[in-house]
């Protein structure tokens, strides 16, 4: 089982193909688009590690978008007794789904690719046929 250590919005994740995780939300980004991460610190499977100082050049992770959201509201509350001072904040962080389709290595080789659902293999068959009926 291969995974590689990625590094996005000031956190760092272990991921795996095939993988679904919830990041800082990306800029820029539109749900079903292709997002590709190059801060890659390290990679490896059960047998062997490869380990950047800090980041491995030309090794990248390529994921899919699934969509942006918002967690659940954070309340924060701060009351000064007997001076009749209190304040109330919230606080919703913004976050965006993310699925891993693709881990390569630095010389461009594909280490791990996530197996595509039978859903989504069927909707992609019927996509082609709509364009090669429409030619």
């Amino acid at each position: 089982m291969s995974y590689a250590v990625i590094q996005t919005g000031g956190k760092q994740y272990k991921v795996s193909a095939g993988e679904i995780i919830k990041v800082e939300k990306l800029a820029d980004s539109s749900p079903e688009t292709k997002v590709e991460f190059n801060e890659i610190l390290a990679y490896g499977d059960d047998k062997n590690i490869e380990l950047g100082a800090p980041t491995l050049d030309g090794a990248k992770v390529e994921a899919e978008l699934l969509k942006n959201g918002k967690e659940r509201t954070v309340l924060i509350f701060k009351k000064r007794r007997r001076k009749n001072s209190r304040r109330k904040n919230g606080h919703r962080q913004q976050y965006s789904l993310i699925r891993i389709n693709k881990i390569f290595s630095k010389d461009g080789k594909v280490l791990s690719e996530a197996e595509m659902k039978k859903s989504e293999v069927v909707v992609k068959e019927a996509k082609e046929e709509k364009t090669e009926a429409s030619k």
